[in-house]
C-alpha cells in the first residue's frame, strides 16, 4: 500500500507535470515579469509577482496578479485529471505555484475586505494541502 493512498475514496492527489523553465528562471533572478510575460500559463510566476506587489503594499496588484496565477493553475490541474476538489501536494514542488497563487489570493481578498473570497481561499488551499497552508501563513 502507498503512503499516499486515500483510504476513504477520495481522488488521488493531483500532481502537475513539471515546467522547470520558469521556476529556474526566477531561481536565477529573473524578473518575475519578464517570466510571466514569456510563460503566462507559469502559475509560479504570478505568485511571484502578487508576492512582491503585496510586499511593496501594492495590494490590489497584488490580487489581480494572484488571480492570474489561480486561474492558471486551475486550467493545468483540470488538464491534469483535477475534478474541483482532492489533493494537490505541497510535496510535489510543480504543485505549489498554483497554491502559491492561492494563498496570495487569500491574503490579498483579506487585505481589501473581501472576507467570503478569503475564507472561501484559505478553506480551498487547506482542503488541497494543509502542508501549504500552514507553510504559507
Amino acid at each position: 500500500m502507498s503512503i499516499h493512498e486515500n483510504l476513504l475514496g477520495g481522488p488521488p492527489p493531483t500532481q502537475l507535470p513539471d515546467d522547470p523553465e520558469p521556476r529556474d528562471l526566477l531561481a536565477s533572478g529573473a524578473a518575475p515579469a519578464e517570466v510571466a510575460a514569456k510563460y503566462p500559463a507559469s502559475s509560479l510566476a504570478w505568485a511571484q509577482l502578487a508576492d512582491d506587489a503585496y510586499d511593496n503594499g501594492r495590494v490590489v496588484e497584488s490580487y489581480a496578479y494572484a488571480r492570474t496565477g489561480y486561474h492558471r493553475g486551475l486550467d493545468a490541474l483540470r488538464r491534469a485529471g483535477w475534478k474541483g476538489h482532492g489533493p494537490v501536494p505541497w510535496e510535489h514542488e510543480p504543485n505549489r505555484g498554483f497554491l502559491r497563487a492561492l494563498h496570495a489570493l487569500a491574503r490579498a481578498a483579506q487585505s481589501i475586505g473581501e472576507q467570503e473570497e478569503y475564507e472561501r481561499c484559505s478553506t480551498f488551499l487547506r482542503d488541497s494541502s494543509a502542508t501549504a497552508a500552514d507553510t504559507l501563513s
